[in-house]
């Protein structure tokens, strides 16, 4: 949980930094750009959850060579797609600037930062499989290490770039490309102590082709879920855009919260990952329905003290991060729908940690397509006359429709024991 609570550091201190500035454009841009990058790097998010699963299950097995052979396989991987990724960064960032439609000011700034942060997708990607590995053979303590030291350098290079330099949304830029090839070579450092067996690049650890393909097609659910969640999320942004800079930017801060309450909820489905993976490597049903009634008592209990700590401080913690008076006013007026986001988006949350420990992608994939194309779209088509409200509405439904359909598959499986 302290792990993924560093991470929206990054956005926060991003927000904050550029929220004093005289001009909202400098924060609707790397509103955009963030988005644009989440979209990007999270499309390949199976690099962390499908190794997490697959490393937790192989740990209950007490299987080393699976073990570290899943490690080396998934970062040659990384790397070949995060080069990938900066091969062909013009037209995709073109054409997410096109679908997103923000002002041409905001566009042109945008466009500058992701220029930047484009040439941190190798080491991105390879986090996300130091990260899941990490997980999966539980120890969470390394990830924490990794985020922790590459936020509190970030946090320092943003104030030096931006309020020193003057490198505004460019210096937020460099500032995170820098902390993210920190976070992976200190991951790589602990990764190698904590290999089960000492590595030698031997043609059976390093695989042939098919043991690529293969990882692929593991994770191609998960592929599939996570592009239409992200879809979903840069809609969202995309609609605030076309709202204006003020209700982009207030949109921005409020999804900083978002972040917040995602990534501290999912602290606890990281935790279930790993443990329920172990307990199906185990085959032991008894200890995996422990592990999911104790999980969802922690993870209600983070989502009670998430929603009071908004609806006490939200007011408060928005004046922190920027003060443009119509972001304040704006942001203000929309705050109520965060009270509402950790408890209906707690049960997704830890649902997507139970199903990754036990592979079940696909089931993954197939709620988040009902959630977001036949709940997300039509209560935004139907709320348009609401405005903001109604894109925050949206939103909602997006995070019930995930847990209620999650949930039936949940009860659903458990009482035929298909867990195996």
């Amino acid at each position: 949980m302290l792990t993924n609570l560093s991470v929206p550091l990054l956005g926060l201190v991003d927000t904050a930094v550029l929220g004093h500035l005289d001009n909202p454009e400098y924060l609707g841009a790397v509103a955009i750009g963030a988005n644009l990058f989440t979209l990007l790097y999270w499309t390949f998010g199976f690099m962390r959850m499908g190794t997490t699963g697959l490393a937790a299950q192989a740990y209950g097995r007490r299987d080393s060579f699976a073990q570290s052979a899943l490690l080396v396989r998934s970062l040659i991987l990384a790397l070949g797609l995060g080069l990938t990724l900066i091969l062909l960064h013009r037209p995709l960032i073109q054409l997410g600037l096109t679908l997103m439609k923000p002002s041409p000011e905001v566009a042109a700034l945008a466009a500058e930062y992701a220029a930047i942060r484009i040439w941190s997708a190798p080491a991105v990607l390879c986090q996300y499989t130091l990260v899941g590995w990490l997980i999966g053979t539980q120890y969470p303590r390394g990830p924490m290490l990794m985020l922790i030291a590459a936020n509190l350098l970030n946090m320092l290079l943003d104030v030096l770039f931006v309020t020193v330099f003057g490198w505004h949304s460019q210096g937020v830029a460099l500032a995170t490309v820098i902390a993210e090839y920190t976070a992976a070579a200190l991951g790589l450092y602990l990764v190698s102590q904590r290999l089960p067996r000492p590595l030698a690049p031997t043609p059976t650890l390093l695989g042939r082709g098919q043991d690529y393909l293969a990882l692929i097609r593991v994770n191609r659910y998960i592929l599939v879920r996570t592009v239409t969640l992200l879809l979903a999320l840069a809609f969202f942004t995309a609609q605030g855009a076309r709202q204006g800079d003020v209700i982009l930017a207030a949109n921005a801060v409020l999804l900083t919260f978002l972040l917040i309450i995602s990534n501290g909820l999912d602290g606890f489905a990281n935790a279930t990952e790993a443990l329920v993976g172990e307990r199906v490597g185990q085959r032991d049903q008894d200890g995996l329905m422990d592990v999911c009634r104790r999980a969802l008592c922690w993870s209600l209990a983070g989502a009670l003290l998430f929603t009071l700590l908004f609806a006490v401080a939200g007011g408060l913690i928005i004046s922190l991060l920027t003060s443009i008076p119509e972001v304040v006013s704006q942001a203000q007026r929309y705050l109520p729908w965060i009270w509402l986001l950790p408890l209906t988006a707690v049960w997704g949350f830890l649902l997507d940690g139970i199903f990754i420990g036990a592979t079940r992608a696909r089931d993954m994939q197939n709620t988040m397509l009902f959630s977001a194309l036949l709940v997300f779209l039509p209560v935004w088509w139907l709320a348009q006359p609401l405005g903001n409200h109604g894109l925050w509405l949206a939103m909602t439904c997006l995070m019930l429709a995930r847990a209620l359909s999650m949930g039936w598959l949940f009860i659903g499986r458990t009482r035929r024991q298909q867990w195996f």
